[in-house]
């Protein structure tokens, strides 16, 4: 593929080497390191100019993840690259993408804003925790799902009286279309929020008695939504 470079930062470095091999385009070569007091240093260390480049780097924490995404997408758009394209397995700070209380940021626009302005042309992301993201970005963004792949794998295992179980009400779109797909019921587990990672189970709605269940998730943090869902669904 002439034309077509391809880096990475360290968030993702096995994933890269793993797409490196299987697209048989080899991983550019790019220095990425740390001054003394821990500022991050980045040199891409060969010629980029006039072509199609692709950085993979994921923007969850550490901060730093996010930080070498931005200063590698400047270093290459300086270096006179046609065209960047920043690939995002995992778009992290999306958890908060809208105002649901007084004086909180939203962070998913804030880290739409750096990308753009560091110089992206494109994004290339998965799952994300909230699909209105794609319209806080003014440039090109494809939002790929992983669902098509899990679909396969899960309706292969030939599962009976399958139930996919929403965790959360912002679950729900995805839950349904693997319920659609797997010819499976749907069903939801009302929840809440007293504070930050720490979630209660009120209702199941839906009928899971006697059934399979599946859940699905997009983001497992503390894993007190699945644990929580899980014991409600086994009552």
């Amino acid at each position: 593929m002439d034309g077509i470079k391809f880096f990475c930062g360290n968030a993702n470095v096995t994933l890269a080497q793993e797409i490196s091999a299987y697209l048989k385009i080899p991983l550019g070569s790019a220095e990425v390191k740390r001054f003394r007091d821990g500022e991050i240093s980045i040199k891409i260390c060969e010629n980029v100019r006039g072509a199609d480049v692709f950085i993979l780097q994921s923007t969850h924490s550490p901060t730093d993840n996010l930080m070498e995404l931005l200063i590698m997408i400047d270093a290459v758009k300086r270096a006179s690259a046609k065209q960047v394209t920043a690939v995002i397995p995992y778009f992290g700070y999306a958890r908060q993408d809208r105002k649901d209380q007084p004086r909180v940021p939203i962070t998913a626009k804030l880290v739409a804003d750096l990308i753009s302005t560091s110089g992206a042309d494109r994004v290339v992301t998965m799952d994300l925790h909230a699909a209105q993201i794609q319209g806080f970005f003014n440039i090109p963004f494809d939002h790929l799902y992983s669902s098509l792949v899990f679909s396969k794998y899960l309706k292969d295992m030939e599962i009976s009286d399958l139930v996919v179980v929403a965790p959360d009400a912002g679950s729900i779109d995805m839950a349904r279309a693997y319920a659609k797909r797997l010819g499976a019921g749907l069903a939801l587990v009302d929840k809440r929020r007293p504070k930050p990672d720490v979630a209660e189970v009120m209702n199941i709605i839906g009928e899971v008695d006697k059934k399979n269940i599946l859940i699905r998730d997009d983001m497992i943090d503390t894993g007190g939504t699945i644990i929580e869902a899980a014991l409600a669904l086994e009552k």
